[in-house]
């Protein structure tokens, strides 16, 4: 039999890419982590785990048992909620929500809820999907509200399998120009007509995103100014610093002196949805709060 104990070990070693790193997360010593996988390679008669001078990684049988370790947490602490429930009368839900989503989508959604489920005890944590997902998968938070561009979903390290995605919407980017642009009356522009402009960048992770799509329209964009907030990225523009590629949602409130256009097709997008362990999105109030934000995105 599969010690639970050590799956949360190997869990851990996968995390943290290093014995000795998931010993102090854990509380032990580096030698007892690498007894408990020794013992659980054992008892698999594989390896889970290859080692070397810059740390460890998961072999294809490690990346099975750490997808499998995840699954038994989300299970006990799903198993765990159902008691609590049991004996308080209370349903507890968890939410994760990326910034630009929890104050667009998130408060309509939650008043949703609350008005069918008036005892439910709602619990909401902030966070970019590269760590709001990995919660899912261990049972720590119910549903994400996420996104992703133009390619897979931030998973994290470990398998994805075990997490269901719920398309909510498309979330178009636009161009946003200071008042006075030259396109700044276009109902809507080509990328490449900004291809001499200075840029701001609204969120960090957007630059690798932006240079994909510059590099199709034929320019490399001169980025002159970062953040990781929207609105303070509009406030850049509107003082002349550069333009930029903003999401919809992210648009309100309007800032002064700046102007908004639509980008011709490929129009670049955020896909915009919520991730829950596969199966879970079944039960009541996870279902009732995933059909509140589909509500609160078809009024938005």
């Amino acid at each position: 039999m599969i010690d639970v104990q050590r799956l949360r070990v190997l869990r851990a070693v996968a995390d943290h890419g290093s014995f000795s790193k998931a010993a102090a997360a854990l509380r032990l010593t580096p030698s007892a982590v690498s007894q408990h996988v020794a013992v659980l390679e054992r008892s698999l008669g594989a390896q889970v785990v290859a080692r070397s001078t810059r740390g460890v990684t998961l072999t294809a049988a490690g990346q099975i048992m750490v997808g499998a370790a995840e699954s038994v947490a989300a299970e006990l602490e799903q198993a765990r909620q159902q008691v609590e429930q049991l004996s308080t009368g209370l349903v507890q839900l968890t939410v994760a929500t990326f910034t630009s989503g929890g104050r667009h989508l998130l408060p309509g959604a939650i008043a949703r809820f609350m008005a069918t489920r008036p005892r439910a005890v709602l619990h909401v944590r902030e966070g970019e999907p590269e760590h709001s997902l990995p919660l899912v998968r261990q049972g720590a938070v119910d549903l994400a509200l996420a996104y992703h561009f133009d390619g897979p979903l931030p998973m994290g390290s470990g398998p994805s399998s075990s997490l269901e995605w719920i398309a909510l919407l498309e979330d178009p980017l636009h161009a946003v120009l200071p008042e006075g642009h030259r396109l700044a009356d276009r109902e809507s522009l080509a990328l490449a007509e900004l291809a001499a402009e200075p840029w701001v960048l609204g969120c960090l992770k957007t630059e690798a995103y932006l240079r994909r799509y510059a590099e199709r329209a034929g320019f490399e964009p001169d980025v002159r100014g970062t953040t990781t907030d929207y609105f303070f990225a509009r406030s850049l523009v509107a003082a002349g610093i550069g333009v930029s590629l903003i999401p919809s949602i992210a648009l309100i409130p309007a800032v002064p002196g700046v102007h908004t256009v639509p980008v011709e097709p490929p129009t670049p997008s955020r896909h915009i949805g919520v991730a829950t362990i596969r199966g879970r999105r079944h039960q009541p109030h996870v279902t009732s709060f995933i059909h509140a934000l589909r509500e609160q995105v078809l009024e938005h």
